[in-house]
């Protein structure tokens, strides 16, 4: 999928600077080029990077609390994206905005962001505890992730294993207004290889082959600010597996925390993409 001649990671920061062509009131509209990937459709991790930039500029202020993302057809990675960003609450502390993504052939991506203000109030997470980061020995390569990642499972292995997956990457260190755009772009990649996990005899290298999958909806929550240049866990779960559809989430932890002796979750998601196999 990724074109070798380009840096990727200079391409992603370059993707997400995005160009305001109109104002009105209530309504911002920018234009985005895609990344320059040898793949015909528009990676979805880019349009989910690209709202929250976009999110951000509309509410200033404010920073993304969550997003519900839903993909209703595949974008053509020849062809800018055009974003219209509406604002249809606006508060002291709270704010709610709808974005499309258009293409001439319609509307590919729409997104309902909710912004919040940061407030003061207790600190408290209950979550399993986090493991030591593994060795060099277990560097993984993931396509579109040009950063440094490490797992001791393999999601390219047909041996039937648990629906769990956990990655852990070191995103290069970029302005705090850039860390969630960056780190949710890579929660797109993996959670189809996830549920694919517990079946014998295939795995995400089968796509276009045993099966045909494509995401179909996502969902981020950012539960604190964090910034990147130190490890960060994604620990993956898929739950279910039905009707030609799966569905997992995950949590962001990070390797530790200036707050407690923790890690400290700083983001939750969950994706349902759909899953045919081929008969």
């Amino acid at each position: 999928m990724a074109a070798p001649a380009v840096d990727l990671w200079d391409d992603l920061l370059s993707c997400l600077d995005l160009r305001t062509v109109a104002t009105e009131q209530n309504t911002v509209s920018c234009e985005a080029r895609n990344q320059r990937l040898t793949y015909h459709r528009i990676f979805g991790g880019q349009l989910l990077a690209q709202f929250i930039c976009l999110a951000s500029a509309a509410a200033p202020g404010k920073a993304v609390k969550s997003l519900h993302a839903l993909f209703p057809r595949a974008g053509d990675a020849t062809e800018q994206v055009r974003y219209d960003a509406q604002s249809l609450h606006s508060g002291s502390m709270f704010g709610t905005l709808t974005i499309t993504a258009l293409q001439s052939a319609g509307v590919i991506a729409v997104a309902t962001v909710s912004m919040h203000a940061a407030e003061d109030g207790p600190d408290l997470q209950t979550v399993p505890d986090v493991p030591s980061l593994p060795g060099p020995e277990h560097n993984v390569t993931i396509d579109l992730l040009p950063w440094e990642t490490r797992s001791a499972a393999n999601l390219n292995s047909p041996q039937a294993e648990p629906p769990d997956y956990q990655l852990w990457m070191h995103i290069p260190p970029v302005c705090p207004e850039m860390s969630a755009p960056v780190t949710a772009y890579a929660t797109d990649l993996t959670l189809i290889g996830t549920a694919l996990r517990p079946l014998e005899g295939v795995s995400q290298q089968d796509a276009g082959k045993a099966f045909t999958s494509a995401v179909t909806s996502h969902t981020l929550w950012f539960h604190r600010p964090f910034q990147t240049g130190s490890w960060l866990l994604l620990r993956q779960h898929r739950p279910v597996v039905a009707h030609g559809r799966c569905f997992g989430r995950g949590d962001i932890l990070t390797e530790d925390s200036s707050l407690t002796e923790d890690s400290s979750l700083v983001a939750s998601f969950a994706q349902e993409a759909m899953l045919r196999f081929r008969q």
